[in-house]
């Protein structure tokens, strides 16, 4: 249905268009279909919902997000978290209807329903018999 490039967990990811020069990171996805829906899990830890940027255009999903700093809470021992920008771009398939997209963050996880078309959706048809 959707053709998407897999990715490891917070790897940092070469992309021609980035016009500063930060990290990018490449969320790590889960995504399941149902008859009616893809449903996407993108996990982007440190990100607030106001700071993800989610664009439909020319049959890609596109999705960026800003992790902050960590907040300091005290003399820092280990850190294993990098500040960095997330990005990163799905092809859709047709049979999405990418004027019904929603999306949803949640505790770090960004979460997208991308409803399929009526035209694609199974139906039951009806049987005559007597």
């Amino acid at each position: 249905m959707a053709d998407m490039n897999a990715m490891t967990n917070r790897t940092e990811t070469t992309t021609k268009e980035a016009t500063r020069n930060n990290k990018y990171f490449a969320p790590r996805v889960d995504i399941f279909e149902t008859d009616s829906e893809l449903v996407l899990h993108a996990d982007m830890p440190g990100v607030d919902p106001k700071d993800i940027d989610l664009r439909y255009e020319n049959g890609e999903l596109i999705v960026q997000g800003r992790a902050g700093a960590p907040v300091n809470h005290g003399h820092l021992i280990l850190s294993e978290f990098d500040e960095g920008d997330y990005y990163r771009a799905f092809q859709i398939h047709e049979s999405i209807d990418s004027t019904r997209i929603e999306a949803e963050c949640k505790n770090g996880v960004l979460k997208l329903v991308l409803p399929k078309a009526e035209h694609v959706k199974p139906r039951k048809i009806a049987i005559k018999g007597e």
